[in-house]
């Protein structure tokens, strides 16, 4: 198994590509080692020291350091638990939910600003590792929650205001700001 390692907009991020599916459908993340109990995957890789949060993606793995961790000594630890973890069969996921919320009766607005994200900005900022997920949409305000190695990104606030904020502008007119939510 070959696995390519790519870097990130966050110095504190990496992402992984196992060259094989890692969720057939939506992300995860996970911040902490207890969130990470249903992901057998996302627990090996909590047992390195210095990996912060375990983010998965269609087709990758985006592993954040922490502050001291050096990714010269954490990286190939990485690969080796991802690795033994696809040798051995096991499930990334124990259950089939993930955390992306499914929209229920949204109005147009809302529906035309999730389109845009899921055909626009998503498949960008997964290439980075990342993911942004539609959070609210009030008095204007457009909230996404940015994920993976979104997460922190000395880039993510430009990404928010001059990438997605201006599009959104542009195509969806009631939209008058973009706001990152934790």
């Amino acid at each position: 198994m070959f696995i390519q390692t790519e870097q990130t907009p966050n110095p504190a991020s990496l992402k992984f590509l196992p060259g094989r599916t890692v969720l057939g459908s939506g992300t995860a993340q996970f911040d902490t080692p207890e969130e990470a109990t249903r992901s057998p995957l996302a627990s090996r890789l909590f047992r390195i020291d210095g990996v912060a949060a375990v983010f998965l993606g269609a087709d990758f793995i985006a592993v954040s350091k922490a502050d001291p961790a050096d990714w010269q000594v954490v990286k190939p630890m990485v690969l080796g638990a991802i690795m033994d973890h696809f040798t051995a069969g096991e499930a990334v996921l124990l259950d089939s939910a993930n955390d992306e919320d499914a929209p229920e009766a949204d109005s147009p607005v809302v529906r035309q600003i999730r389109e845009l994200l899921d055909t626009r900005v998503r498949p960008a900022v997964a290439q980075d590792g990342g993911d942004i997920i539609f959070h609210d949409f009030r008095d204007g305000v457009v909230f996404l929650h940015m994920r993976g190695a979104c997460s922190g990104c000395p880039s993510s606030t430009a990404t928010l205001k001059h990438g997605i904020e201006n599009m959104l502008r542009h195509y969806v007119p009631e939209v008058e700001a973009v706001e990152a939510v934790l």
